[in-house]
């Protein structure tokens, strides 16, 4: 039983100690199972905290953990190994603050079978923890497939108008591909007797056709999951159906969670295949970026503008990715923490103001600057931070992703840099845009008709750590660049 007093472990099922004390309180109890829910998940933010201290930053290999034999059945060894690395403690970093904050926000907005909502929030953090964490195929299985019933439950019962619609298309276009990784998986695991990643990428050995297959299998999954071009249509109905919450992990983390596949299994398991792949995956990434900013400018709806703008950032995680040298694999990695950070408050705020106004029709807001100052004022650098304005977070991970694709041999060519560099431009078109027709000029009919309140002090706190964290990462981003470069320069190593 040592295995349940690892770090990582604590780390992973905290949040079930709270899902499980939650189904002992009354349902009329709403304020004590909000409570419990947010004092479990800051507390596992905590334990995150705690994993960074023992975190060695000049290690490039896994940290805090070692595998235990869980199954051993017809010569298969699968393990329980959770561990970090340079490539994962960003995200767990992420994961523990976005989630307490995303349970601040509902204080007010969800106030139907809050017992529930919260049981299912604290899995899901149990989820993502594991997909960050798992360093066995098996294990890590598991822990992807999980996250897709809390938030399913979280989309179908809390969500909007057609959140049943958003519901099974996010279920069954994430479920699709899964089905092909759950294949790749599982050739793996027959062909080298074990489902340990470190393991696997030492035997190599892998023939380039049979990586080319594999690739894709994986590829699929975690495609749908970012989610890349073409196959991101789930994402703007889930966005928009989720709750205020579930749009913000869904962004935050969710999206993460197919790039960090990418990052953990496709580049490192199936190298030959990777450097084939390059130039296609940048050709569909920047396909990506100038779309995904084209569609937000045509956007009615300010959540659904947000949610498209997540195709055109994920774009530029995909080309950093992708670039196979260390400055676009680092910059990568940082904007995938930007995004989660960026949007995320966008989502929260956007879910503000409907809480007051019950629309989010841009053309009926106007004027809303002199009427919510402070909630104007965080708008704008939330908004800035988005476009990649320099000084903010979003411009170090996005000039660092340029840098590494123009220069990049496995890319090819410049020009992929060169046209997603327009995708900055655009950015700032429509981030402007939204700004200036929901803030300035006379008041539209939302001022008119509502009697329209700033910001509260637990409004202003749920989104505080967010801005303290734009302004970190983008005057000083060395602490977290050099979290994570060791790793990134032993993975590059061989491109």
């Amino acid at each position: 039983m040592e295995f349940l007093l690892q770090p990582l472990t604590l780390l992973t099922f905290f949040p079930l100690v709270g899902a499980l004390a939650i189904l002992f309180l009354k349902s009329e109890w709403k304020n004590a199972i909000r409570w419990v829910a947010l004092v479990t998940t800051l507390l596992t933010f905590g334990l995150s905290l705690w994993a960074l201290t023992m975190f060695d930053s000049t290690n490039p290999n896994l940290q805090l953990g070692k595998p235990y034999s869980w199954i051993q059945v017809a010569g298969w060894d699968i393990q329980y190994y959770l561990a970090v690395d340079g490539l994962s403690i960003l995200l767990v970093l992420l994961t523990g603050l976005l989630t307490p904050i995303s349970i601040l926000s509902t204080w007010t907005a969800v106030e139907d079978r809050v017992k529930d909502f919260m049981v299912f929030f604290l899995l899901l953090e149990v989820g993502m923890m594991g997909v960050f964490l798992a360093q066995d195929l098996f294990l890590f299985y598991i822990f992807w497939e999980f996250t897709l019933v809390p938030m399913y439950f979280l989309i179908g019962l809390w969500g909007g108008p057609r959140r049943i619609y958003a519901a099974v298309k996010f279920f069954l276009y994430t479920m699709a591909g899964s089905i092909l990784m759950l294949l790749a998986i599982l050739w793996l695991g027959i062909e080298g007797k074990t489902f340990s990643v470190p393991q696997l990428i030492a035997q190599g050995g892998i023939p380039a056709n049979i990586q080319m297959w594999l690739f894709i299998a994986f590829a699929a999954a975690f495609a749908i999951k970012v989610p890349m071009f073409p196959l991101h249509s789930w994402l703007p109905d889930a966005h928009v159906e989720a709750p205020t919450a579930g749009s913000v992990i869904l962004a935050g983390v969710l999206l993460k969670m197919g790039t960090y596949g990418f990052l953990r299994f496709n580049l490192p398991l199936f190298p030959e295949a990777t450097v084939q792949a390059a130039p296609w995956i940048a050709l569909l990434a920047t396909i990506g970026i100038i779309y995904g900013a084209a569609v937000s400018y045509a956007q009615a709806d300010v959540k659904k503008l947000v949610a498209y703008s997540s195709v055109s950032h994920l774009g530029f995680v995909m080309l950093g990715l992708f670039a196979l040298n260390a400055q676009g694999v680092t910059g990568a990695i940082l904007q995938m923490v930007n995004h989660g950070v960026s949007t995320g408050a966008l989502f929260l705020l956007v879910g503000m103001v409907y809480e007051q106004t019950h629309t989010r029709e841009i053309k009926v807001y106007g004027g809303l600057w002199k009427l919510m100052p402070v909630f104007g004022s965080i708008m704008l650098i939330s908004a800035l931070s988005s476009m990649g304005l320099p000084g903010l977070n979003g411009f170090v991970g996005e000039f660092t992703i340029l840098l590494g694709a123009f220069g990049s041999k496995a890319i090819g060519s410049p020009w992929y840099a060169g046209v997603s560099a327009v995708g900055v431009i655009l950015a700032a078109v429509y981030i402007l845009y939204m700004f200036q027709k929901m803030f300035l000029g006379p008041a539209g009919e939302v001022a008119k008709e509502h009697e329209l309140k700033d910001l509260n002090w637990r409004e202003i706190l749920t989104v505080a750590p967010l801005l303290v964290l734009m302004f970190w990462i983008g005057l000083y981003p060395a602490p977290f660049i050099n979290l994570i470069a060791p790793a990134v320069e032993k993975l590059v190593i061989g491109y």
